[in-house]
């Protein structure tokens, strides 16, 4: 990542990001705009994490061979499932269920490993923010 493309991403995260560290904004699906996560209820966090391609539910099982997917850094941390607005699980995938839109069913918008019941990580570059 280039020095230009890292401040723009600072940038658009100060946008996002208040004082202490928590969303400003509503968290918002891509695709049909179902909220997810209101403002204030999640905490910027800097982690690796691989998701899967987006596409529907019945795209996510479990294939056979590599999976197309992107290894994201920037992400919503939430502590407690009941705190999302709209989000859906998909079946255990090994240890990880995956996030999705609970209306559309699009996804994975983020991640939790079932080791870790506090950890539900939504990823920035996969959901809007208004």
């Amino acid at each position: 990542m280039d020095n230009e493309q890292q401040s723009r991403d600072s940038t658009d995260r100060s946008d996002l990001v208040s004082e202490d560290g928590k969303n400003k904004k509503s968290v918002l699906c891509q695709r049909c705009g179902s909220k997810v996560l209101c403002p204030g209820m999640a905490v910027f966090a800097e982690k690796e994490l691989f998701l899967p391609s987006m596409r529907k539910k019945s795209g996510l099982s479990n294939t056979e061979g590599s999976v197309d997917g992107d290894t994201l850094t920037a992400h919503w941390l939430v502590d407690d499932m009941y705190t999302f607005e709209n989000v859906g699980f998909t079946n255990d995938v090994g240890r990880i269920k995956y996030l999705i839109c609970a209306d559309c069913e699009i996804g994975p918008i983020g991640w939790h490993c079932l080791d870790d019941k506090k950890s539900f990580y939504v990823a920035l570059d996969r959901v809007n923010h208004a």
